[in-house]
Order: C-alpha cells, then structure tokens, then sequence
C-alpha cells in the first residue's frame, strides 16, 4: 500500500528551485577548487615542486598528485555516501564544501621546493588527498537534492544536468582566474605568487557556497524515508551487497566520458604546451570558449534526455567520442589556430552529450535508501579506472610511442566500454523516482537476482 507523503506540502517549486541552484553553486565551487590544482599541475607546479628531474618526468609527476585526488575519491564516496543515506543530504553537502575549499585554501599557502624542499611536495600532496576525498562525497548528493523532488518528475534529466552544469562553470571561473592572473604579470611572478592567487580566492566562495547550501531544505524522498522507518544502518554495504551489478555498470559507463574531460582540458594543455609549443595563453582562451558553449550543452542534453530516454542518448554520446578521439589529435597537431580552437570547443560538446543525461541515468539506478551510496560509488570509482590516471596514461603513451595515435586508441577504447555498460545499465526514468516501493526496496530488505543481460 503507498504510504502518504506527509512531507509533500514542502514539495514546491520553490524549494525545489532553491535545492538545485545550491547544487549548481556548490558544485561550481568545489570543481573550481579542483580543477585550479589540475590546470596548474599542467602548467607550472612540476617545476616548482620537482625541480631536480627533466620536464617529463617533472610533468608526471605533478600530475601523479593530481591522480592521487582520484585514488581518494571512492572512499569520500563511501564515507559521505553512508552518512547521506543515514542523516540526510543536506549536512553532507555542506560538509564537502567546507573541506574541498579549507584544503585548497591551504595549497595557495605551501612553500615550494626551494623554500622547504621535499616537504612542499608532501604537504601539496596531503592537501590534494584532502580535495579528492571531498570530491568523492561532493557528486551523489548534489544529484540527489536536485533531482529528488515530485514536481521535477518529468524533467529529472534537465535538473539533474544542473549539478553537471557546475563542472564546466566551475572550469570556466578557474579559466578566467588563471587566466586573467597569468595575463597581468611576468612570467617570474606567476611562478612565484601568481599561482597563489586563484587558490586563496577560494576562501571568497566558501563563504558564497555555504550561505545558499544552508538555507536549503531537506529532500522529500529523504523525509520520507525517515517517516516509514526505512533507513539503513549501512547503505553502503547494502548498495555494495544488492546492487553491485548497478556500481559496476555505472563505473563503465563513466570511463569514456571520465577519462576524456581530463584529456580534453589536462592532457591538451601539457601535451600543447610543452610538445606542439602552443602559447598557453591560446589553449587557456580556447578552453574559456569551450566551457561558455558547455554551459548551454550540457542542459541541453540532460533536457533532450527527458524526451527520448537516457540510455539511447548516453550510447550516441559514447559511439561519438569514440569516432571523435582521431581527428581530434590531428585537429590539434595541425598547427592551425582556428582548427585547434574547433578541436577544442568540439571535444567539450561531444564530451557533453553523455555528460548532461547521466546524473539522473545514474541516480535512477537506485533506490532512495542507498541513492547517495550507490551512485557516489559507481560514480566515483571511475576515478581510479579512467578519469584520474587519464592524464598519466595519456603522457606516458605518446612519451613511449612518439604518437597521439596510441592516445586516440585508448580514448576509443574506454568509449567502447561505455556504450556496452550503457546498453546493459537500465532507463528507468519512467518509474516513480521519489517512492520507496517503486524503486525497490524489496531488493534491499530481501536480496535480488542479479543477471547481466541487456536492459530491455
């Protein structure tokens, strides 16, 4: 028998307006804390920080801490994933804001190699995890607050792009800051203070994020889930026990899509920089162009998955990348500015035809009391898999194979293993999103069948 919604005269546009403009905001913010470590590590940090090596291995291993925020991810996801699913959303997200912008903060304060030695790159590194580990709790929650709403039903593809939609704002802030910061001082002064300065500003947008996560409410399907007793004491062994298939697929479908943002925005300015001898200035203006189209595409898409499905749109979006990774490197090694600058901005919409469908074609995977669980892990351990060792893998390719035809492969591999995880991960964004006992919470009380056959 369906149990009354008590909590449903809360349920009003407004709230649910207020919730996912705090899980835009928020997350603009705390992708803009990492993304600045990313952009930087590109850049500037190896030689700051590792200046005794060669250039390449001074680039790996800067980007070898950037991959340690990934490693991380997957148990911030564990451990903020249970406590949403235990105490609510709300706190959660607020906690993760507070830990990814302190951390960052304290990166722009690290003394470098030359001041403290190897301790700059320890400390740098430590702050990093710190980063990575909020990350991982950051995502699931913020899709949940969106999305769990009864008068989002039928348009939870274009709400749940929302939080998507504060990646790329996030990329542009850090764009425009590095950018603005490199442009107005000598080459000198940036590897000194410059650097600095988009890290500590991040102590200005803690206290921007924390004034509109505050003020939110509580979700509806979270109330409920209070009302009928149905909480877990451990959703995330639950989430791991009965919906290990649901993880494992939603960990392949984001290896595509993972691992070639961080080729697209990392990988392109190390390899331009220091291979094809791109002004930095350039590939920075033409990331900037790329996220200002992003922020339409991405809500276009998560949109234009309301009308035809998730899974049909996410598996276009997977076959395209997989067909776009060739020309894309041969765009860039052109050496013509205006086809590096179309490269660029093309790999972003491609990137986003998956992008803006998956926050809700993730969370509709899972039921209420392990949503945050479940889709923080599946979400998350892609980190490990393909989006944190991207970078790494890419620059080691092309180092050992002298060609970014061996990059383009592996790229279209991983796009491979999406679209098949796609056709196997059901659409479910017909069914009641926000209800307990449609979204079945029998498997969680007595187990489930699982069987990897193709969903129907």
């Amino acid at each position: 028998m369906r149990v009354q919604d008590t909590a449903g005269d809360k349920d009003t546009q407004r709230h649910a307006r207020r919730a996912v403009i705090a899980s835009t905001v928020g997350s603009m913010i705390e992708w803009y804390d990492f993304y600045i470590y990313g952009l930087v590590a590109a850049t500037v940090l190896g030689r700051l920080f590792f200046p005794q090596t060669d250039p390449y291995s001074a680039t790996l291993l800067s980007l070898s801490t950037f991959f340690l925020g990934f490693v991380i991810r997957p148990v911030g996801a564990a451990v903020f994933g249970h406590f949403g699913d235990r105490i609510g959303r709300k706190a959660m997200l607020v906690t993760t804001l507070l830990l990814m912008g302190v951390s960052t903060v304290l990166v722009g304060l690290v003394p470098t190699y030359n001041q403290i030695g190897i301790w700059g790159a320890v400390a740098i590194t430590f702050l990093r995890l710190l980063q990575g580990f909020g990350v991982g709790g950051e995502w699931g929650g913020a899709v949940a607050v969106a999305t769990e709403w009864k008068s989002l039903d039928k348009k939870r593809g274009l709400a749940g792009s929302w939080p998507q939609f504060g990646s790329p704002l996030g990329l542009l802030l850090a764009l425009i800051v590095l950018t603005t910061v490199s442009k107005y001082g000598t080459t000198e002064w940036f590897e000194t203070i410059g650097w600095r300065i988009p890290f500590l500003l991040s102590i200005v947008l803690i206290g921007v994020g924390l004034y509109i996560r505050v003020g939110i409410h509580e979700t509806p399907a979270f109330k409920r889930m209070e009302q009928n007793g149905t909480i877990q004491k451990a959703p995330v062994s639950v989430a791991i026990r009965k919906y290990w298939r649901e993880i494992l697929l939603v960990c392949g479908i984001r290896s595509g899509q993972h691992a070639a943002f961080y080729l697209f925005t990392t990988f392109v300015l190390s390899y331009g920089v220091g291979t094809l001898h791109i002004s930095k200035d350039l590939l920075f203006n033409a990331l900037l162009l790329a996220c200002s189209v992003s922020l339409i595409s991405v809500p276009l898409f998560g949109y234009l998955s309301d009308i035809i499905g998730r899974r049909s749109l996410y598996i276009i979006g997977a076959v395209t990348l997989g067909i776009f990774a060739f020309p894309y490197y041969m765009m860039l090694n052109s050496g013509n500015t205006a086809i590096i600058v179309l490269a660029i901005v093309m790999s972003i919409v491609v990137h986003d035809i998956s992008y803006g469908p998956q926050p809700a074609f993730i969370a509709e995977a899972f039921p209420p009391e392990v949503r945050y669980s479940g889709s923080s892990l599946g979400y998350q351990l892609s980190s490990i898999t393909a989006g944190g060792p991207a970078p790494l893998i890419a620059t080691y390719l092309f180092h050992q194979y002298g060609t970014t035809l061996a990059v383009s492969i592996y790229l279209a591999a991983l796009a491979t293993i999406a679209t098949i995880c796609a056709v196997y991960l059901p659409d479910t964004h017909r069914r009641n999103y926000n209800s307990s006992d449609a979204s079945d919470s029998a498997g969680i009380e007595g187990g489930r069948s699982v069987s990897l056959q193709p969903a129907q």
